[in-house]
């Protein structure tokens, strides 16, 4: 599998002439969708789902699908009936040949006076999870996480306890679309060995339009 970072917290999976795009939203490239057999989109917020750009990239391909909580399904499905799929916690689905399991139910607190939305995280083949945001544990082994670093409704002490708590072989970041060049510095450096330590996780961070490909 294939896995390439695309801005902030959008990803695509490669595999046998297969795409999933995860989250491509407002802080993406315009094109980050292009391409896709289908589209999973964590949660509602504009930073991973970009209304706009959906509604073109449904109309570009008849046989796009997404796949999303109730919410931004609603936005959607009225003018792409059967193609706007609802998805939420303990679904196991089979989507443009990957196996997809979705975990978690609700975003992060960011603040108490502000609502809740729903957000889900998603494994893709058992290996490589995204949990939108939200530090979700889908209890079970991770591989390959897509470690959400910085957002307002975390921490750094937070994002290292996720790590360490889902012990993945793996991390890359994701979610660093708030940061300055000299923001990715500093978490850099304390995601790697001058930090607390995350364990046996081996951390990376992949700059936009970079991929990597997963054994």
């Amino acid at each position: 599998m294939e896995l390439t970072k695309k801005g902030h917290a959008c990803v695509r999976l490669t595999e046998d002439g297969r795409t999933l795009v995860i989250d491509p939203g407002a802080f993406s490239e315009p094109d980050a969708a292009v391409g896709a057999d289908a589209l999973l989109i964590t949660h509602e917020h504009p930073d991973h789902f970009d209304e706009g750009r959906l509604r073109t990239a449904l109309e570009a391909d008849p046989g796009l699908l997404v796949h999303a909580p109730r919410a931004v399904a609603e936005r959607l499905d009225g003018a792409f009936p059967g193609r706007v799929r609802v998805v939420g916690r303990g679904d196991v689905l089979e989507i443009a040949g990957f196996s997809v399991e979705v975990h978690g139910e609700l975003h992060a607190v960011i603040h108490p006076d502000l609502p809740r939305v729903a957000n889900v995280g998603f494994l893709v083949d058992g290996a490589v999870f995204h949990p939108g945001d939200a530090f979700t544990v889908p209890g079970r082994p991770v591989e390959t996480l897509l470690l959400p670093l910085a957002a307002p409704w975390s921490k750094f002490s937070e994002v290292v306890d996720y790590v360490r708590e889902l012990a993945p072989r793996r991390a890359f970041a994701v979610h660093d679309g708030l940061l300055s060049d000299v923001g990715l510095t500093v978490y850099g450096r304390n995601m790697g060995p001058q930090g607390p330590g995350v364990g046996s996780t081996e951390y990376a961070r992949l700059a936009p339009g970079e991929s990597v490909t997963l054994a």
